[in-house]
């Protein structure tokens, strides 16, 4: 192991770049869950499953950062304790003694690959589970979709029963306007009439021989009334007809002011474009999740390159009096390998903090209980805020070896 600095890590693992797509990958997946919730306010079943989503989402957040944390303590305690120990070991030639440091480290590297292939598991399990929860966005989407729709149509043919219904009842009161016309003009005809027989009557008692009953003027009377009572039942027809066909009126004109209302309620709430937004928007959380994954699988790989560099002299120490110089240096290329990494996952934790304890404090609101202006106002800012936030200022040279 001639030149031992090829060992070391490259100066980037402990620059930004290493955590530079956390940062806004984590506020976008936020931001994103944030909007989809705003956006679920009218579906009470999706709105939930979505609260459910980004709480996991969260929990997964806070034991990223758990894991690291403990990467940061381990690469504290291998960089200030075990490998300075195990350094003065192969110093004073005690290669028996550096065998149990080397076990201890080993311990210790192994257990933190591990944590971190469980991390890698739990987002892969987690992007499923978005994923099913895209679909059940669409599958709602799509059967709002088909009610709006079948509302449209139902509107449609009760509008039409409607008109045809009022119009039969404008002939109808046409028709009973004309009735009653009539009712009133024969009305004063048999009251012109009965005036001037009132007016007459004693000429025609004097006229008539006695003992002759007077029959015309009864049946010239009776004669009017027919045709009068005549009208009469017609309008009585006509007016039961009308008051039952209003009724219906008044009832489909019921049921249509409810579909209108129901139809209104979705056009408001903006239903399936608001769906849409959430299906965007749940996409873009399955592709960070997927970074993310990506993230861990190469805090893995570093974790067993180093492992490697840790243990790259260990095979020497049955030789610790001809390769000493070697050994150690190796200790050092270990040393400020570990060191790079532990300062990474600090800068990470502290993002990862941040969003598990804070980002996710929409959750506390539903957004059902918003006013029309307080709901607009908050999704307009966390539309601006997404807009501020690149989505693709991911820098896939995070780990460089």
């Amino acid at each position: 192991m001639a030149d031992s600095k090829e060992l070391v890590l490259s100066d980037t693992a402990c620059s930004p770049e290493f955590i530079q797509e956390l940062l806004p990958s984590s506020e976008r997946t936020a931001l994103l869950y944030h909007l989809s919730y705003l956006c679920l306010g009218s579906f009470p079943k999706l709105e939930r499953l979505i609260r459910k989503q980004a709480l996991e989402t969260q929990l997964l957040f806070g034991s990223s950062e758990a894991t690291l944390l403990k990467c940061v303590g381990t690469s504290n305690n291998l960089v200030k304790s075990l490998l300075p120990s195990l350094k003065v070991a192969a110093e004073k030639n005690k290669p028996q003694l550096a065998l149990k440091f080397l076990e201890k480290a080993k311990e210790w590297i192994s257990d933190i690959i591990k944590d971190v292939k469980e991390i890698v598991q739990r987002y892969d399990k987690h992007n499923s589970d978005v994923a099913k929860s895209t679909s059940d966005i669409i599958s709602e989407k799509e059967e709002t979709e088909k009610k709006k729709q079948q509302q449209t149509s139902e509107m449609e043919a009760l509008q039409k029963i409607v008109d045809g219904l009022e119009t039969n009842l404008q002939n109808i009161n046409k028709e009973l306007e004309d009735s009653e016309k009539k009712i009133e003009k024969k009305n004063a005809e048999i009251q012109t009439f009965i005036s001037s027989i009132t007016n007459t009557k004693d000429e025609q008692m004097m006229q008539t021989p006695a003992g002759m009953p007077m029959m015309g003027s009864s049946v010239a009377i009776f004669s009017m009334m027919v045709p009068f009572v005549e009208n009469i039942m017609s309008y009585i027809c006509k007016m039961v007809t009308a008051t039952s066909q209003e009724s219906m009126v008044k009832t489909l004109q019921t049921g249509l002011s409810e579909l209108t209302s129901e139809k209104q309620r979705l056009k408001e709430h903006e239903c399936v474009s608001h769906l849409n937004e959430v299906q965007m928007c749940l996409s873009q959380i399955q592709q960070i999740l997927v970074q993310l994954q990506k993230f861990w699988e190469k805090v893995g790989s570093l974790l067993d390159t180093l492992k490697q560099r840790t243990f790259a002299g260990e095979d020497w120490i049955d030789e610790l009096a001809d390769l000493k110089e070697q050994f150690l240096e190796s200790i050092d290329a270990a040393k400020e390998g570990w060191t790079h990494f532990g300062i990474s996952c600090m800068k990470a934790n502290n993002i990862f903090s941040i969003q598990s304890n804070q980002a996710y404090k929409f959750l506390e609101i539903s957004p059902s209980s918003l006013s029309k202006e307080d709901w607009e106002k908050e999704y307009n800012n966390v539309k601006e805020k997404l807009e501020k936030i690149r989505p693709n200022t991911v820098n896939h040279k995070a780990i460089t070896q």
